[in-house]
């Protein structure tokens, strides 16, 4: 146990304290003076949670847990199927069950780790060889779009986003073939083409459609996105105030807890989703840069972790945690500043969110797993 626990990496745990402290300072200036001023305290618990979990995956051989994927995986969709039948519809979408104590778990987040499981373990079975068509990239096609399916109807477009780009990210280290790409490129661009073209042309008769079935904030969404000079006044105000607040901080920053009088106030969830607008007001262009070289850090060694690994599986499960969370820092800072569409997505290890942060410290455990199960592995081949 103690030799598992020594062959953490200390880098990765040091900028996980980090981000505990930065979290914590920052969840309680976004929510002092309002009726969540005990979310810094929570925020502090989770990550006292996250950590014993993170040291218990550690000691878990992740091969075990590998050889059950598939039960990962239907459970996984199991609980996903679960949340149209048992939970509350929360924000417009049935996501979240609730727990006793004011609790949440969100399906969807965990169902993540499940998909880079899955596709792992069918990746796995090549042993490098470049993927076929039919039985590797359509069967992890096949794996990928039904959870994808599941979460959009709920709908969590954020969620569904995200399945995408970590099967990306899993393939393209998997050795698919350069021909697979180009097809999938042209399909992709292809797609938008023509998403926005019938989107244009039949914007009133969707619009209709997604008020009348209570999904009117995705119709707003994508058209401020597509349209944003004929956007209105309420579907504008979210990004044009976020990026105001970001932009008032310029260098260093109005100081820490000196912005919630500004433009801040307009934002939604200025503790959740929209966390990046105060670190960005508080403290400047500095302090958002310190967290992005943070975060540049922590996924250079976790590529660094998947290159020094003998199990190719191991390799692919690193990344597909890799591609979750550059996605997740790309989508929620480019929300704010104008750059990606709004959706429900956080800032990873520093959004205030328990179902979220355990899971990311959940699939840091399993990397320190697949780290310090190394050795075994080749005593045992």
């Amino acid at each position: 146990m103690l030799n598992r626990i020594k062959k953490i990496d200390w880098l990765m745990m040091l900028i996980l304290c980090g981000f505990m402290v930065i979290s914590a300072l920052v969840v309680r200036s976004a929510t002092h003076n309002t009726s969540y001023v005990n979310f810094d305290i929570r925020t502090l618990m989770y990550y006292g949670v996250g950590f014993v979990v993170l040291l218990l995956m550690t000691l878990v051989d992740y091969r075990l847990l590998l050889k059950g994927w598939f039960i990962w995986y239907l459970i996984g969709i199991g609980s996903l199927i679960a949340v149209f039948f048992f939970a509350p519809v929360r924000n417009g979408a049935r996501s979240w069950f609730e727990l006793p104590g004011g609790l949440t778990i969100q399906p969807a987040e965990i169902m993540k780790l499940f998909l880079i499981m899955a596709v792992a373990a069918v990746l796995g079975r090549r042993q490098g060889d470049p993927l076929r068509m039919r039985t590797d990239v359509m069967a992890i096609a096949v794996v990928a779009f039904v959870p994808f399916a599941l979460v959009m109807v709920q709908p969590d477009l954020g969620n569904a986003m995200i399945y995408i780009f970590i099967v990306l990210g899993m393939l393209w280290i998997g050795n698919i073939r350069y021909t697979y790409v180009v097809i999938g490129l042209g399909a992709v661009v292809g797609g938008l083409v023509l998403f926005v073209t019938l989107f244009n042309s039949f914007n009133d008769e969707i619009k209709t459609y997604l008020t009348d079935h209570e999904k009117g904030h995705w119709y707003q969404r994508i058209n401020t996105y597509i349209h944003p000079d004929q956007a209105s006044d309420d579907e504008r105000r979210q990004s044009e105030n976020a990026k105001i607040a970001i932009g008032s901080g310029g260098l260093s920053g109005d100081g820490y807890m000196q912005g919630e009088s500004k433009n801040r106030k307009f934002i939604p969830y200025p503790y959740s989703d929209s966390i990046f607008v105060v670190v960005g007001e508080e403290f400047g262009f500095q302090g958002a840069a310190v967290l992005l070289l943070l975060y540049f850090i922590f996924i250079y060694r976790m590529i660094i972790i998947a290159y020094q690994c003998y199990d190719l599986r191991g390799s692919f499960i690193i990344i597909g945690i890799a591609s979750m969370l550059v996605f997740q820092i790309f989508q929620n800072i480019g929300m704010m500043i104008g750059l990606m569409p709004i959706t429900g997505i956080t800032l990873p290890f520093i959004s205030y969110g328990g179902t979220s942060l355990i899971l990311n410290m959940l699939s840091i455990g399993l990397i320190f797993s697949i780290r310090a199960h190394q050795e075994k592995y080749t005593m045992d081949t």
